[in-house]
């Protein structure tokens, strides 16, 4: 099993592809959290803390890798976790709505999943990973999540990447419908 890391940031997020504060989900003074597993959040935030001034962004991290933790540092209810388990997206989106609470960020991102190369199941193999994105809104906070598997055969370190980077990749500034370009189109 994985473990989340919130990482929370008070002065709004940042791309990390570009190591500049990122000017779409920084405005209006976002704040970010992120949550990942015990290694894929160690590369989450290794990738976060690569950007030169990332002390302005990045202020703090809680790792939730036990059951306990979830429940005790996230708010994840037990009955979440004894009926769909710790992987699970209902799981993903406690936990996501969690590091909202706990770092007072407006986005946060969770990772729960199976790294292996033990604790799968048939019904959730190894290299089941699911993610949450929670999006603080005026009267509450709008959650999406879903699950992913990766090719067991890419090894523990090989599916914590993954992990990892699609994590950063949901921190990504997205276009906004009114705006985006139409397939096709200039």
């Amino acid at each position: 099993m994985t473990a989340p890391l919130l990482l929370a940031s008070n002065r709004g997020p940042v791309s990390f592809l570009d190591g500049q504060t990122d000017p779409v989900r920084g405005a209006g003074g976002l704040v970010s959290a992120v949550g990942g597993a015990a290694v894929d959040a160690l590369w989450v935030c290794a990738a976060l803390t690569e950007i030169a001034g990332c002390s302005d962004v990045f202020e703090a991290g809680y790792v939730t890798y036990s059951n306990a933790a979830k429940t005790g540092a996230l708010k994840v209810s037990g009955d979440v976790i004894d009926t769909f388990g710790a992987v699970s997206i209902a799981a993903a989106w406690a936990m996501a709505r969690g590091a909202l609470a706990a770092s007072g960020a407006d986005v946060a991102v969770a990772i729960t999943g199976i790294a292996g190369p033990d604790g799968g199941t048939p019904g959730k193999p190894v290299g089941t990973v699911v993610f949450a994105l929670a999006e603080r809104t005026p009267l509450d906070a709008a959650i999406t999540a879903d699950s992913k598997h990766f090719d067991a055969a890419e090894g523990r370190s090989g599916i914590r990447l993954a992990a990892a980077l699609c994590a950063l990749e949901l921190l990504l500034p997205q276009p906004d419908a009114a705006t985006a370009a139409v397939p096709g189109t200039p």
